[in-house]
């Protein structure tokens, strides 16, 4: 998946926070900052949750 978008370099992200800075505005950005960060968190969250779930069903069928 991230073999089609390439490589990152310093001017590529200078370039994409600009880009938002235009679109969202320097008075919300800290609120999208802040929406983004709590989004990830729980993506983190459910992500363990899920692994966590399958191990535990993995260790049942293995018993």
């Amino acid at each position: 998946m991230f073999g089609l978008i390439g490589n990152f370099g310093p001017w590529e992200l200078v370039l994409i926070l600009l880009i938002i800075l235009i679109i969202v505005g320097p008075g919300k950005l800290p609120k999208v900052a802040e929406s983004l960060g709590k989004s990830i968190k729980n993506f983190r969250k459910a992500k363990e949750d899920v692994v966590e779930e399958l191990e535990i069903k993995q260790d049942k069928t293995d018993e």
